[in-house]
């Protein structure tokens, strides 16, 4: 059997970069000391959640991926104790700007750059403001300890982005998040958001791992993130999971061999009819 231990965090971040990648350097080590090989940072975590806000000079928080501090360290990180780590950035390529994650291998190798397909826009959540939509696709990564796919934040929220990286061979779906109170509409959104991968683990059978920022951020409005990071496994009950507020580390022993199997006992993916699909495609266009 192939047994692996995946590791989800959360923090609290400031203006201050150097600080906030120390203190995920520390999450790191603290998931590493306790056996775990692919370790989920939170969304954006070298600043504040600056999307809050709709400001200009907020634009040059993006740099391209060899510039990127968080990027250059966790690569000597991920080498050093030899993990995996998926690291969110805002990134700048010419004239467009990306909210995006590299996919660091236990080597430190960067193995390529997912850009955030699904952009929120409304405030305090004004991303369309700051990213254009990605890109790259729904991609999956072969990693020295398993297939990953990744998606960011609004991507949780589609089963579609869930279903295109299992399909191309994702044992791990991996969620960095920024999520919190809503202001403007009044509600706790965190069981919904929680359900929502949950359903993703179960329908593809694979675990899920989401890591969510904690603490209250002001910039002009105020947001509280509800933290409540979580790692569920391939039948969506959530094996792991933070409060609110604290600073935490999770880490979970899944087995991908048992999983593959089960999928395949199941026969979810044997009994699919992508040609009755259509509307997914058509309808709403």
């Amino acid at each position: 059997m192939r047994k692996i231990k995946i590791a989800a965090t959360q923090m609290e971040c400031t203006w201050n970069t150097d600080e906030n990648i120390q203190k995920a350097e520390e999450l790191i080590r603290q998931a590493t000391g306790e056996g775990a090989n692919i370790i989920l940072l939170q969304e954006l975590f070298e600043t504040p959640y600056f999307c809050q806000q709709q400001k200009f000079e907020y634009m040059k928080l993006a740099t391209p991926v060899e510039n990127n501090k968080a990027i250059l360290h966790m690569q000597k990180l991920a080498k050093e104790l030899q993990v995996v780590i998926p690291v969110s950035f805002f990134e700048r390529t010419a004239n467009t700007a990306f909210n995006s994650v590299a996919i660091l291998d236990a080597d430190g190798t960067n193995l390529g750059i997912y850009r955030k397909t699904h952009i929120p826009d409304g405030l305090p959540y004004a991303e369309k403001f700051y990213f254009s939509p990605g890109d790259t696709g729904f991609q999956v990564w072969n990693t020295a300890y398993g297939k990953i796919g990744v998606g960011i934040c609004w991507d949780q929220w589609f089963p579609e982005a869930a279903r295109c990286m299992v399909l191309q061979g994702a044992e791990i779906l991996l969620y960095p998040t920024a999520i919190g109170s809503e202001p403007n509409l009044n509600i706790d959104s965190k069981p919904h958001w929680q359900h929502c991968m949950q359903g993703h683990a179960a329908a593809n059978m694979v675990p899920v791992v989401a890591s969510n920022r904690i603490g209250t951020e002001i910039d002009g409005t105020e947001m509280t993130f509800y933290g409540s990071s979580f790692i569920a496994d391939h039948h969506g009950t959530i094996l792991k999971q933070a409060d609110r507020s604290t600073q935490m580390v999770l880490v979970q022993e899944v087995d991908l061999d048992q999983n593959a199997m089960e999928r395949r006992e199941w026969g979810i993916f044997r009994d699919r009819r992508p040609e009755m699909y259509q509307t997914i495609i058509t309808h709403g266009k």
